[in-house]
C-alpha cells in the first residue's frame, strides 16, 4: 500500500471544498485545529489548497477575534451539540469557546514551504491571526498562564488535568440528549455519560451569558489554567512575529504579548510533580497530574532538566510515542481518548519542540514510533501507546497530514538523497 496517496486521499475525500472534515461520521464540521493540521497536510502536494483552508478558518472569526472551536457549515441533525444548543447567533453557526492556537504555527511552517505562492495569503491573513492572539492576551490570559472555560477549549477534552476542575461542576440540570460519538466508535474509548453532562452543563452558562466572555470567565463553572494551551500560544506568538517581521510590520504588541505569558510560566510550574501543570483557577488548586501539555514546553523552549526526566520516564513506559496521561498513575487508561492514549497530532508538535531544543535524537526517536503506528494500522485518530491498538476515528484527517508533513521522513535517507 502507497501509504502517501493514501494519505493524499484521505485529505481529499474529506475536503468539503475550502475546509476539511476531521472524518465522515464522527465529526462532520470544521475543527479548529484539526483544520490547521489539515492545511500542513495539504501543502506538501497543494499549496493554494493549504492557503484555502486556513482562510475558510478565519473567515469564522467573531468580532471580539475569537476563533471557534467548530464551524457549523451544513446542517446535520444527529450530531450534538450542534448549533441551536450552542446559541451563538453567528453565520454561519458556531460554537461559543476556541481551542489551542496553532494556526500561527502551522502557517509559518506552510509559508516557508513556498514563500513566493504565500506571501499574499500571509498578508492578508496575518490581522486575523493578531486580532486571535490578541483574544487570547486579553480574554484568557487575565489570570497570567493561558486558561480555558471548558475542557473541550484544550483540544484534550476529557483529560486527567481538568478533573479537579469538572469535579466542581453540577451536571445534574443538563437535561435529556442524544450523544453521537459512542455510536461510530466504541463508548468505553469515549468521555463518560458523567462527563458529558458537565460539558453540556459549561455550554449552556455560556449561551445563557450570551457568550459574554468577561462573565464567563468571571462567573462560569469551569477556569483552569492550561500548560498546552499556554505553550502552543507562545510559540505561536513568536511565529507570529517573526511573520510580522517578514511583512514590515511592527510586531511590538505581539512580543509583548510573548514576554507576558513567558513571565507567568512560573505560576504553573509544579515543583512537587517536577513539571507544568494544570490549576483550578476557582481554587487556586494544582492538577497534580501529568500530561502531554505539560511537554509542549519544549515548543516554547521552556523545558529543564526535571520535566525532561518526568518525560523519559512516561515515554519509555510506554512502546509507542508520548502517552497523554502517565502511565504510572491510577488513572491511566490506553485506550480511553485523552486518558492514556498517544496522539500523532501531539507527537508532531512536540518534534517541533525537540527540534528547537537541539533534541535531534528524541525528535527522531518520537518520528519513527509514529510512522510505525501509521505503517502498523493505518490514518487513526489515536492509537494504545503500549501495544498500537488503532482507536477513535478512521481515515483521520490530521493522522494523514501529520504523515504527509512529518511522520513519513527519515533525515537519514533525506541525507542520502532518498526521497
Amino acid at each position: 500500500m502507497d501509504l502517501d496517496e493514501t494519505a493524499r486521499n484521505i485529505l481529499r475525500q474529506n475536503d468539503q471544498g475550502g475546509y476539511t472534515l476531521p472524518t465522515h461520521g464522527l465529526y462532520p464540521y470544521q475543527w479548529n485545529w484539526d483544520s490547521a493540521f489539515a492545511a500542513w497536510g495539504f501543502a506538501t502536494f497543494d499549496q493554494p489548497r493549504a492557503w484555502d483552508e486556513f482562510d475558510t478558518l478565519m473567515a469564522s472569526q467573531w468580532d471580539s477575534g475569537m476563533v471557534p472551536h467548530i464551524i457549523f457549515h451544513k446542517p446535520d441533525p444527529g450530531y450534538f451539540p450542534g448549533p441551536d444548543v450552542w446559541g451563538t447567533h453567528q453565520t454561519p453557526a458556531t460554537s461559543g469557546i476556541s481551542q489551542p492556537p496553532v494556526a500561527a504555527i502551522l502557517v509559518r511552517r506552510v509559508w516557508e514551504m513556498d514563500k513566493a505562492v504565500g506571501k499574499n495569503r500571509l498578508e492578508a491573513l496575518y490581522p486575523k491571526l493578531v486580532n486571535w492572539h490578541r483574544w487570547w492576551h486579553e480574554v484568557r490570559c487575565t489570570h497570567g498562564a493561558a486558561a480555558i472555560t471548558h475542557p473541550w477549549e484544550s483540544g484534550r477534552d476529557n483529560c486527567p488535568d481538568w478533573d479537579k476542575g469538572m469535579a466542581g461542576v453540577d451536571g445534574s440540570g443538563a437535561g435529556p440528549y442524544t450523544r453521537r460519538d459512542t455510536g461510530h466508535v466504541d463508548p468505553e474509548m469515549r468521555p463518560t455519560k458523567e462527563d458529558y453532562d458537565r460539558y453540556i452543563t459549561m455550554v449552556n452558562f455560556g449561551r445563557d451569558a450570551g457568550w459574554n466572555d468577561e462573565k464567563i470567565v468571571a462567573d462560569g463553572p469551569f477556569l483552569m489554567a492550561d500548560p498546552g494551551i499556554t505553550f502552543i500560544l507562545l510559540r505561536a506568538h513568536e511565529d507570529l512575529a517573526e511573520m510580522g517581521r517578514a511583512l514590515g510590520k511592527d510586531v511590538s504588541e505581539i512580543e509583548g504579548w510573548a514576554s507576558a505569558l513567558r513571565a507567568a510560566l512560573p505560576t504553573i510550574w509544579n515543583e512537587e510533580l517536577g513539571a507544568y501543570d494544570a490549576k483550578n483557577l476557582r481554587t487556586g488548586e494544582f492538577a497534580n497530574v501529568l500530561g502531554s501539555g505539560a511537554f509542549l514546553a519544549y515548543l516554547a523552549g521552556a523545558e529543564n532538566d526535571k520535566l525532561e526526566a518526568n518525560l523519559m520516564r512516561v515515554w519509555d513506559a510506554v512502546r509507542y510515542g508520548i502517552p497523554s496521561a502517565d502511565p504510572e498513575a491510577d488513572i491511566f487508561n490506553p485506550r480511553k481518548y485523552w486518558r492514556g492514549p498517544t496522539w500523532p497530532v501531539v507527537n508532531a508538535l512536540l518534534s517541533i519542540g525537540l527540534a528547537r531544543s537541539g533534541r535531534a535524537d528524541l525528535e527522531e526517536r518520537l518520528r519513527r514510533e509514529t510512522e510505525e503506528l501509521i505503517r502498523l494500522h493505518g490514518f487513526y485518530e489515536y492509537f494504545d501507546p503500549l501495544d498500537a491498538t488503532p482507536c477513535g476515528g478512521a481515515a483521520f484527517t490530521w493522522t494523514a497530514a501529520i504523515w504527509l508533513a512529518w511522520a513519513r521522513h527519515d533525515p537519514k535517507a533525506k541525507l542520502m538523497g532518498a526521497a
